[in-house]
């Protein structure tokens, strides 16, 4: 074997080793959100409104990388669940504007425990976790963050 058929190889491929990597997240994180009443994608969501709230659609979806049309529906389940609303702005109508319940608030006295339990699930440690979270980060074209 060559070291061209090397950098074929399947193990060799850091596409394959993300790809497996992001359904073994899912597969963690699952188990851990299913009480809360979270999917992995609708915890992003709440994540990103328990930092700022409220927040147009747009600005949500940018900040999660995806489109819009993606992240509405994720929006609308979080609403039919009683955790965030979704209404008008009153200064551009154009705009739609999410903004957390108090039920949606609450919630996130019950998520702080997320992240003790997937690092204990994946055994990993603080720093092992943000060495992984940032050399992802730089391939996803965002810079590390300073914790």
């Amino acid at each position: 074997m060559t070291a061209t058929d090397d950098l074929l190889r399947l193990e060799n491929q850091l596409c394959f080793a993300i790809v497996t990597a992001a359904r073994n997240v899912v597969a963690v994180y699952r188990p851990i959100l299913e009480p809360l009443g979270l999917t992995h994608p609708q915890y992003l969501v709440m994540l990103a409104l328990w930092e700022r709230a409220p927040r147009t659609l747009h600005d949500l979806a940018a900040d999660l990388a995806l489109e819009p049309a993606t992240a509405s529906p994720l929006v609308k389940r979080l609403e039919a669940d009683g955790l965030v609303t979704r209404q008008r702005s009153t200064r551009d109508e154009r705009r739609l504007e999410i903004t957390l319940t108090d039920a949606g608030a609450a919630l996130r006295e019950r998520a702080v425990d997320v992240p003790r339990q997937v690092m204990a699930a994946v055994e990993m440690d603080p720093a092992q976790i943000a060495l992984l979270r940032d050399g992802l980060g730089a391939f996803a074209g965002r810079r590390p963050r300073a914790d």
